[in-house]
């Protein structure tokens, strides 16, 4: 299994953000409710071997822990956040993006959709999970998979995840298309564009 750190070792409260003890819960209204044996992900778009991904085939990848801080825009950090699962750049290793694929776009299961740079997928921190600090996810915080992509504000990373595609342009999701900022680099404050 590999484990990486990626909190930073100073400066860890990102500016206007706030430390919270919980996990708050938010959703566009509607939470799925996927039982593991029905759950699929489906890598395709700009891609050498596309695939539809069972939780067994999920377990067979190479498994990772991740310990990172995370960010939302609606001000709230949660601190020191042990993510298991599979590193994204493990499944586009699995697809093999082609060279003309340069963006990820995500779907989900309650129609929610993000977007993200190929190379920010690439990085440690990048992650499809079933787990947070040893526990399954739950259905509330998108279970049973959701992506974490730390380095993002935390609406860049998809509950209830249900697709993976590989695009050539930029494709704004959910939130980006209502005004957020597409980069959302939290260390920069890009909430808003």
């Amino acid at each position: 299994m590999k484990k990486v750190d990626t909190r930073p070792s100073e400066g860890r409260l990102p500016r206007g953000q706030r430390i919270v003890d919980g996990w708050p819960i938010l959703d566009l209204g509607y939470q799925p409710n996927i039982p593991l044996d029905k759950w699929r992900l489906e890598v395709k778009g700009l891609v050498e071997n596309p695939v539809i991904l069972t939780h067994d085939d999920i377990l067979k990848l190479p498994q990772a822990e991740v310990m990172a801080d995370w960010h939302c825009v609606t001000t709230w950090s949660m601190y020191d956040n042990l993510w298991q699962g599979v590193l994204l750049k493990d499944i586009l290793e699995l697809v093999k993006p082609k060279e003309e694929g340069k963006f990820l776009y995500f779907t989900s299961y309650d129609d929610y959709s993000t977007n993200v740079p190929l190379d920010v997928a690439m990085e440690d921190d990048s992650l499809l999970v079933y787990g947070r600090n040893g526990e399954k996810l739950s259905r509330a915080n998108g279970g049973p998979y959701r992506t974490v992509v730390s380095q993002r504000y935390a609406w860049k990373s998809a509950k209830w995840i249900k697709s993976i595609e590989v695009l050539p342009k930029d494709k704004m999701g959910y939130w980006e298309l209502r005004g957020y900022h597409n980069n959302a680099d939290y260390r920069y404050n890009e909430r808003y564009s």
